[in-house]
């Protein structure tokens, strides 16, 4: 006696029909694609025995189907994107989707390098410095006023110079008589240090600080020899063409201090009335 070979879901001989096995079970076509076949997600018939699954993210397409939802045209082993459950070629979502150049205003498609900034997009080719047109690629750039410019070209156009050693000014820098200057290249005619953020004078237009324009231009104290600076504030006598500072104009013997009094003088001396009396 022959041995039966059945489907195993309807039970229907198999003997010279076409079948498919399942986990080594034979089905007919009929049952094995009422509970297996994949549905198509554009038609939304199955996807038979006979015909090639194109499956994407869990999903099913026939090969006649499986098309761009824009132009229709077939997405058969080519590249595709999708958007919100929508396959499309290439061409239509970089058209759709893709950013456009700032500079040239053509799309930039998918895989292509970019540049981005501040919300926009260009080419790598059309991300380029407004004065020299070079490609600014991953350097530093500084904008203005909408336009980009690479560092040395920035520098050149707009950065002020310093008076003294002619390069740009890129951060800080000092002003003095309004004309900039690096903080390191302003510094003491005299001694040569740095003179930003300290007290200094000036003579014939050149910047001193305080310990070397006293040295060389202040009137030196009759009374202590050191120089008065005038600055800040500082009081001082004058007699005679002699200076002493305010803490200095004291009587030579007593010491009392004659500000504001009446003194004295014996040859370089000077004396408050009471010693003077022995004159």
């Amino acid at each position: 006696m022959t041995e039966r070979f059945d489907c195993h879901h309807c039970e229907k001989s198999l003997f010279g029909k076409k079948y498919i096995l399942r986990e080594e079970s034979p089905y007919c076509v009929a049952c094995f694609e009422a509970l297996y076949a994949s549905t198509c997600e554009e038609c939304g018939k199955p996807i038979g025995c006979d015909c090639k699954d194109l499956s994407y993210k869990d999903r099913h397409w026939h090969e006649a189907c499986f098309h761009c939802s824009r132009c229709k045209s077939s997405l058969v082993d080519k590249p595709f994107a999708a958007k919100e459950d929508q396959l499309l070629c290439t061409d239509c979502y970089s058209h759709e989707y893709s950013s456009k150049c700032q500079e040239c205003k053509k799309t930039i498609m998918p895989g292509t390098r970019k540049m981005e900034y501040k919300d926009s997009s260009w080419h790598e080719t059309c991300f380029t410095c407004h004065r020299c047109q070079q490609p600014i690629g991953t350097k530093s750039f500084i904008p203005k006023d909408n336009q980009n410019f690479c560092v040395p070209c920035y520098e050149k156009q707009y950065a002020l110079q310093c008076v003294q050693c002619k390069k740009p000014i890129t951060t800080g820098g000092v002003t003095y008589r309004e004309q900039p200057w690096h903080r390191e290249c302003f510094v003491c005619t005299a001694c040569k240090k740095p003179l930003s953020g300290q007290r200094f004078t000036s003579r014939d237009e050149f910047a001193y600080c305080l310990s070397c324009f006293c040295d060389l231009y202040a009137k030196k104290c009759a009374g202590c020899t050191n120089p008065i600076s005038g600055l800040g504030g500082t009081k001082y006598i004058s007699f005679e063409e002699r200076q002493w500072h305010n803490d200095c104009f004291n009587c030579k013997k007593c010491s009392l201090s004659l500000v504001g009094r009446g003194f004295l003088t014996e040859r370089d001396d000077i004396l408050c009335p009471d010693c003077g009396k022995d004159i």
